[in-house]
């Protein structure tokens, strides 16, 4: 039996065969443009996990911390770059009106490397989407695409920090000397931050509330139109041939189900590219069993699945290259 892990000829024959294909992106889509996950070692924000600080009751208990945070992550995607993952994912949907791509990620980085709006979905939304903090409920003000930085005199530190001394994921290598840039109060969890007053904050325009990020935070749920629209491309447009499953571990719902709810039985390939991916030994077969998702999600992948593990940037642009032709020397496409 052919290997199902990095073959490439095996996906250019399910390739040259698809019309309708899904794409469910995560963080490891944007690792290579060197945006910092917050996850695993090194992936704290001043001794805050991500999850302390993405949720409305942080916002209520402490909004000047909660902006410092999304304020450093906004200066960090502007300064990022979008990747040749971002880049042939773009022009696949240029090459073709089927395919449909659903990323998990706010940093706009998608939209830069100028992926098809009508055919992208940003299910967290975006880190440059303001919205008013009593919104839909009380006010409807929103403010889409708004880049600038910092957003407001109280929140420069983060802007500062983000460029002189951006942490890494990575675990510190005691063989690598050093930076010599001093770690600004910002980042140096050593160092207390003075509490900002909420009128120093970014406010709505209408009705005077504090404004908060666009993004959704942990125990809020996703924009119901939103869903009704991929659910129905999904439902009402014939067999999905491929679905590509891109750095991501599938452990968040609802993206990390579309997968399967894709699926038409002999008919779809599940595609994974990561960097990780799974697999369990057994010493009865030839190839090991692999696995997606992590916990009670974890399934087995299905003899029609496929695994390629490395990079989205490395592998891609590769991948989709019968469809998408190559990259020019700025890495974007015709």
């Amino acid at each position: 039996m052919a290997s199902r892990i990095n073959n490439l000829a095996a996906f250019h024959q399910k390739l040259a065969k698809a019309d309708r294909i899904l794409a469910i992106c995560g963080a490891g889509l944007s690792a290579a443009s060197g945006l910092p996950t917050f996850r695993g070692v090194g992936g704290l924000w001043r001794n805050y996990e991500a999850t302390d600080l993405a949720t409305p009751e942080a916002f209520a208990s402490d909004p000047g911390l909660v902006w410092l945070f999304y304020a450093y992550r906004r200066h960090m995607a502007l300064q990022a770059l979008p990747n040749a993952g971002h880049h042939a994912l773009a022009a696949l949907a240029k090459k073709n009106p089927n395919f449909l791509c659903l990323t998990q990620n706010v940093d706009n980085l998608s939209s830069r490397a100028g992926h098809q709006q009508q055919q992208l979905h940003t299910l967290h939304g975006s880190l440059f989407t303001l919205q008013c903090s009593s919104y839909p409920s009380q006010c409807t003000y929103i403010d889409k695409n708004n880049t600038l930085d910092p957003l407001c005199p109280a929140l420069a530190p983060a802007s500062a920090s983000a460029s002189i001394n951006p942490p890494s994921n990575d675990p510190p290598n005691p063989s690598h000397s050093q930076p010599s840039n001093p770690i600004i109060p910002l980042l140096d969890p050593s160092t207390p931050l003075p509490r900002i007053p909420k009128s120093h904050l970014p406010h709505c325009p209408q009705c005077k509330n504090l404004l908060r990020p666009g993004v959704v935070w942990f125990g809020e749920s996703l924009n119901p139109g939103m869903l009704a629209e991929i659910d129905a491309w999904i439902d009402q447009g014939g067999p999905i041939d491929i679905v590509l499953v891109i750095g991501t571990s599938s452990v968040v719902y609802p993206a990390a189900g579309y997968a399967e709810k894709a699926r038409t039985k002999g008919k779809t390939s599940v595609v994974t590219v990561n960097m990780e991916v799974g697999v369990e030994v057994d010493d009865d077969i030839e190839e090991p069993r692999m696995m997606w998702g992590k916990g009670r999600g974890r399934k087995r992948r299905q003899e029609e699945d496929l695994v390629f593990q490395g990079g989205a940037e490395e592998w891609l642009p590769r991948m989709l290259e019968p469809v998408i032709g190559v990259a020019k020397d700025d890495g974007t496409y015709e």
